[in-house]
């Protein structure tokens, strides 16, 4: 059924009767990073309200409702640097929180996002999931798959603004100086750290590269790389549950000093270590720009704690999120590419 056009409003209209899915979404950026949050998912609410844990309604929805994730985040609809949000209110899975999430990407569910959070704080209170906000500002407690987080959010009566801040689950440093064998570029030594996901940290000068100047192509193509080749070389373990004991990516850094209060550049291919090195101090703050749109985020270590054997610190993360748009998708079951196709 062809789109239909009102009078002289010059406005069109979708089809009456979409014979499919329609999925309807709030878009947003932190930095530059895209998020689709998917305010209400029929099936996940479901399997919530059977009194899933946030962990085991990750699991059900990527075995069930994995077509989901692809029509949202891949082409057509999406693209290879898409990330998405889904919405879940009250149950288990959000667990006295205000609202939960399940972070989807190209490649699948991850258990923690700081450029969502950040997103997700602001939309949490202007779209009225946090039921009396205070000004000048508003906790926000968001159950992610690997725990709770509060985020911090401005407000100003009517709404919500910028910098929007939140408290990770404990961080810690999984290992340092980690030999790994990177097939194309030899031995170099990596850092594991913890943050709600693992990831591998190094300087890009050991692959022969520079965040700033070098190919983007050329630096994303060697930190996936060194993800592949740790999760070969390095068992990983979570205390809590080992569902969560992957690596998610690998950020490359500029190697500049801990200390220094100029930012420091990195590349997050899809903080802690350093506190963990004693390179950094509680409350000592570091920022962070993008190497690939200049924006700036901060971070700190505000707090020392234990998680499991692990001596570990909360961290606390800043940034900037902006709404980008609303949208409403359609997935038309007669479609041969319905569900996407990733094109790299």
């Amino acid at each position: 059924m062809a789109a239909v056009r009102e009078g002289g409003a010059g406005v069109w209209l979708p089809p009456r009767s979409p014979s499919g899915l329609v999925l309807q979404t709030v878009e947003m950026h932190t930095g530059g990073e895209p998020l689709r949050i998917v305010p209400r998912l029929e099936v996940a609410e479901a399997a919530a309200e059977r009194g899933l844990s946030l962990l085991s309604l990750r699991r059900e929805v990527a075995a069930t409702q994995d077509h989901v994730r692809r029509a949202l985040v891949h082409e057509p609809r999406g693209h290879a640097g898409m990330y998405a949000a889904v919405v879940v209110r009250g149950g288990a899975a959000a667990a006295g929180a205000h609202l939960a999430a399940l972070f989807l990407h190209g490649a699948g569910y991850s258990a923690m996002c700081g450029h969502a959070v950040l997103a997700l704080g602001r939309f949490a209170l202007d779209y009225g999931l946090v039921a009396a906000p205070v000004s000048p500002e508003t906790a926000v407690r968001l159950r992610c798959p690997c725990g709770t987080v509060t985020a911090f959010v401005p407000w100003d009566g009517s709404r919500s603004g910028n910098p929007v801040r939140f408290h990770s689950v404990p961080a810690f440093a999984a290992a340092t100086d980690l030999a790994i064998d990177v097939p194309g570029h030899g031995k170099v030594v990596v850092d594991i750290g913890y943050g709600g996901t693992f990831y591998a940290f190094l300087n890009a000068e050991q692959l022969g590269l520079d965040v700033c100047s070098s190919k983007t192509r050329d630096l994303v193509n060697a930190a996936s790389a060194v993800t592949e080749a740790v999760k070969k070389q390095f068992k990983l373990h979570h205390p809590e549950s080992e569902d969560l004991a992957f690596l998610y990516g690998t950020i490359l850094t500029d190697g500049k000093d801990a200390f220094s209060e100029e930012p420091t550049t990195n590349i997050c291919v899809f903080a802690d270590e350093q506190y963990h090195k004693g390179l950094i101090q509680l409350n000592q703050t570091r920022t962070f720009r993008s190497s690939t749109t200049g924006s700036l985020f901060t971070g700190k270590a505000v707090q020392a704690t234990k998680f499991g054997d692990y001596n570990a610190v909360v961290v606390e993360v800043s940034g900037e999120a902006f709404y980008t748009g609303t949208a409403t998708f359609t997935v038309e079951e007669e479609d041969p590419l319905k569900h996407g196709f990733f094109f790299k």
